[in-house]
């Protein structure tokens, strides 16, 4: 093992929704998986919708600055941290080495931008965020900040054989890819929290468009009086597809309404438990480069479905950790179909779910390769 080091981690956004998704959740673990193993790692985030900014997040230290809206329009590209960026020049450059959770935003840019006039070591992580793009915010961005902090960073870690592709495409020579895996903890094994008499058919993911959430619904909608004791949840934050969501709940039968419904939002740390309380988690999205969802899933014995163009699908279906079907909803209704009629199946798909994830998803080895890459 190194010598310990001091870790700045940097991310764009804590919400108590945990809106920011997949790229917070990789940050905690490797946070938490480095400060297991000796070392004094932090997260570092821009913060809004919190009464007071946090100093912990799922277990972990944080250090938050108030998000600002610095363009209009533009979602979490636009955000901006300008107080986090002094930080990192002053406090933060006390650190030995950073690692930079990327994108394309006014967040995470400048904050390594302004950790590179320190001289010290960083590496970046874009998580699927920085690849070709037709945006007009791309091309000028890239330009004038993207380049440079990717071509100083001592590695730029990739998820996927896509995203490395992307990476080269767009910076070249200039970037060192490596590629990394996201890992989970994996829970500690104990009493199944799934209820067998009424199990329940879970999508817990934003609602956005790209997430298919109204593909779940209709789903359910066909389900729900073949299955008269299942029953079909939605959690996440509304990102545009709420009303929607509503409205398709509300046109069904008064039993089948009954048992298809959103919670809205859970905070992070809460996720694990609701993952592991479900009998089946399915997550209808397209083009999803690595959904942290589905490994937190698997990791608590839970059997998924998926679709093909999931960045996990070879490894679900090889493993036979779950079922991997195409877009229609008609193959998305066979798929939930057989493992409801089956509970045996579901078990013991469920069990080499977990296996998957502590075969090939550990934090262990991913906080192994952090080291080698921070000291390298």
């Amino acid at each position: 093992m190194p010598p310990r080091l001091r870790v700045l981690h940097v991310a764009t956004l804590l919400t108590p929704d945990g809106a920011y998704g997949g790229p917070v959740r990789v940050a905690t673990n490797q946070v938490r998986s480095l400060r297991a193993r000796g070392h004094d790692a932090v997260l570092v985030a821009a913060a809004s919708g919190f009464d007071r900014l946090p100093t912990t997040w799922d277990g972990v230290p944080v250090v938050t600055f108030p998000a600002v809206r610095a363009v209009p329009g533009t979602g979490f590209a636009g955000l901006a941290a300008p107080a986090m960026v002094r930080w990192i020049r002053t406090h933060g450059a006390r650190a030995d080495v950073a690692h930079v959770h990327l994108a394309r935003d006014l967040v995470t840019l400048p904050a390594a931008a302004a950790w590179s006039r320190s001289g010290k070591p960083f590496v970046t992580q874009t998580h699927g965020m920085v690849m070709p793009s037709r945006h007009p915010f791309a091309a000028p961005l890239d330009a004038v900040l993207t380049r440079r902090v990717v071509a100083r960073a001592s590695t730029s870690f990739a998820l996927t054989p896509v995203e490395e592709a992307g990476l080269r495409t767009l910076f070249g020579r200039a970037a060192t890819v490596r590629r990394l895996v996201n890992g989970v903890p994996l829970p500690a094994e104990g009493v199944p929290l799934a209820d067998p008499r009424h199990p329940e058919v879970l999508f817990l993911a934003r609602l956005h468009a790209r997430k298919r959430p109204l593909a779940f619904v209709e789903a359910a909608a066909r389900l729900a009086a073949r299955f008269p004791t299942a029953r079909f949840t939605l959690v996440g934050p509304d990102e545009g597809q709420a009303a929607a969501v509503r409205e398709r709940i509300a046109d069904l039968p008064g039993d089948a309404r009954a048992r298809v419904s959103w919670e809205g939002a859970l905070p992070p740390e809460r996720t694990a438990r609701r993952l592991a309380r479900s009998a089946l988690y399915v997550l209808p999205s397209v083009d999803e480069p690595f959904p942290m969802s589905v490994l937190e899933a698997m990791s608590c014995g839970v059997p998924v479905v998926v679709t093909r163009s999931c960045g996990l699908a070879a490894p679900v279906e090889r493993a036979g950790a779950g079922a991997v079907v195409g877009e229609d909803v008609d193959d998305l209704v066979a798929a939930v179909a057989a493992f409801l009629e089956d509970p045996a199946h579901r078990r013991a798909t469920g069990v080499r779910a977990r296996e998957l994830v502590r075969e090939d998803y550990s934090m262990e080895t991913v906080a192994e390769e952090l080291e080698q890459a921070y000291t390298r």
